[in-house]
C-alpha cells in the first residue's frame, strides 16, 4: 500500500485495486472508502503512523458498494458507516449488486482487475447510516454529500468547499498511463455518469481525489469540465 498526500489533510491509501482516504480534522479521522478485502490491517497501520488509533476513525463514508471500496475496516473499527440508501442493501449483503454494463474495451481491464482482488466474502459493517445526498456532514468544516448515480445507483461524492477538495469515488478517474482525467469505467449507466461528471465539474474544486488514479492537486474543476465534455 502506498500513501499519497495531495494536501496537508487527506492521505490517500493506494492499493493494487481501489483507494481509501484518511481525512484529518483536529480531534478525529474520517475514512472515505475502505479499499478491498484484506485492506483492514494496512489501513490500521496507516492510522497508527499518523499517531492515532483505529478507534479514532469516527466515521466512514462509502462512495459506493463495489468490493474494492467497501472492505472490512468498517467492521473492524466500530466507526459509523455512511452509504447512500440505494447502495446500502448491496453493502449489507442483503442483495447482490447489479453488474456493470461493459463496453467491449472494458472487459479485459475488468478481468485484469478482478485477478488482483481477494476471493470470498469478508466481514461487513454491522450497521449502516443511510444518506440520500445533500446532507452536510461534520467533516472539514462542513462536507456535502452529492448523489452522482451512474457508476452504481447510489454512488456519492464528498465535497469539502472550505478546503476546495472533492472526493469523486469512481464517477471520475485518472488514467494510469498519463493521468488524464476521464469519466469512470465499469459503469451501470454511462449516460448517467456523464451527467454526474458535469454536476461535479460545476463545484469547481481545486483538488480532486479519485477512486482510481492519482489526484489532481490544482484547478481540478477545469480538469473535470474537460472530462465531462470531452
Amino acid at each position: 500500500m502506498d500513501v499519497i498526500e495531495p494536501s496537508p489533510r487527506p492521505h490517500l491509501l493506494r492499493f493494487p485495486v481501489g483507494r481509501a482516504c484518511l481525512w484529518r480534522d483536529d480531534g478525529e479521522l474520517t475514512l472515505i472508502d475502505t479499499g478491498p478485502a484484506g485492506s483492514g490491517a494496512p489501513i490500521a497501520e496507516a492510522v497508527t503512523a499518523l499517531g492515532r488509533q483505529p478507534r479514532d476513525v469516527r466515521r466512514i463514508v462509502l462512495t459506493h458498494f463495489h468490493e474494492d471500496h467497501a472492505g472490512e475496516f468498517a467492521a473492524l473499527s466500530g466507526a459509523e458507516v455512511l452509504v447512500h440508501r440505494l447502495d446500502a442493501p448491496f453493502v449489507r449483503g442483503d442483495l447482490p449488486g447489479p453488474p456493470p454494463v461493459f463496453e467491449n474495451w472494458e472487459r479485459p481491464l475488468h478481468e485484469q482487475a478482478a485477478k488482483l482482488l481477494s476471493d470470498g466474502d469478508f466481514a461487513r459493517p454491522p450497521r449502516l447510516t443511510e444518506v440520500s445526498g445533500g446532507e452536510v456532514l461534520d467533516i472539514g468544516g462542513g462536507a456535502r454529500g452529492v448523489h452522482v448515480p451512474g457508476h452504481t445507483p447510489g454512488s456519492i461524492a464528498l465535497h469539502l468547499p472550505e478546503h476546495g477538495v472533492l472526493f469523486t469515488g469512481d464517477t471520475v478517474a485518472a488514467s494510469p498511463v498519463d493521468g488524464t482525467v476521464m469519466p469512470g469505467v465499469f459503469d451501470l449507466d454511462r449516460p448517467q455518469v456523464l451527467t454526474s461528471c458535469r454536476r461535479l465539474a460545476e463545484l469547481d474544486a481545486e483538488v480532486a481525489c479519485f477512486g482510481h488514479g492519482d489526484p489532481v492537486t490544482s484547478r481540478a474543476g477545469r480538469a473535470l469540465r474537460n472530462a465531462a465534455h470531452g
